[in-house]
């Protein structure tokens, strides 16, 4: 007969059954169900697709407020006016 290393207590069952009383099947397959559980799981991915979006909307405001930037912009829609005009 085995006994469980914590409680001293005989081991009726498998390796699952932790403390002889059926409460490691319980446990074992509460962790299995909160494994398999994806409850919130597109939020997350959203929150972090956000994000990424605002922290690359705060790399293109920097690199547009850059007077080299600007000027290139400047210059395109200034071409487009004239050509179209």
């Amino acid at each position: 007969m085995h006994r469980d290393e914590w409680s001293g207590r005989p081991s009726r069952g498998g390796p699952i059954d932790m403390d002889g009383w059926g409460r490691g099947r319980v446990r074992h397959a509460r962790v299995r169900h909160a494994l398999q559980d994806e409850k919130g799981a597109a939020t997350a991915e959203y929150a972090i697709i956000t994000v990424a979006a605002v922290g690359i909307a705060g790399l293109l405001a920097l690199v547009l407020r850059s007077d080299e930037v600007r000027g290139l912009l400047t210059d395109l829609v200034h071409r487009a006016l004239t050509i179209a005009g």
